[in-house]
């Protein structure tokens, strides 16, 4: 049973900076891929970033150079940090394990809004 708990989520302005967590169980954490993944309202989930069990990151484009994942693995926590956001940054954000997807947690709404 994996278990996926995400937080960190909430409202900020143009501009702002979030940082979320998700802490990740029932899993050897250190092995696994983490990614972050988001879904806004009418569109589809999209993969925003990814993080091998090396450290190895990749971005979707629309993030480059704003977003940074990291992961913990003492805490087995991967981490999004979020800077410059925009509105269009807004959705439901969720962990998961890609290569696994055994379920979707409950996400954190992350809002982007003046």
């Amino acid at each position: 049973q994996v278990q996926l708990v995400e937080s960190g989520g909430g409202l900020v302005q143009p501009g702002g900076s979030l940082r979320l967590s998700c802490v990740v169980s029932g899993i050897a954490f250190r092995l696994y891929t983490m990614g972050w993944y988001r879904q806004a309202p009418g569109k589809q989930r999209e993969l925003v970033a990814t993080i091998t069990s090396g450290g190895s990151t990749n971005y979707a484009d629309s993030v480059k150079g704003r977003f940074t994942i990291s992961r913990d693995n003492a805490k087995n926590t991967a981490s999004l940090q979020m800077n410059s956001l925009r509105p269009e940054d807004t959705a439901v954000y969720y962990c998961n394990v890609p290569s696994l997807l055994p379920q979707w947690g409950q996400g954190t709404q992350v809002t982007v809004s003046s």
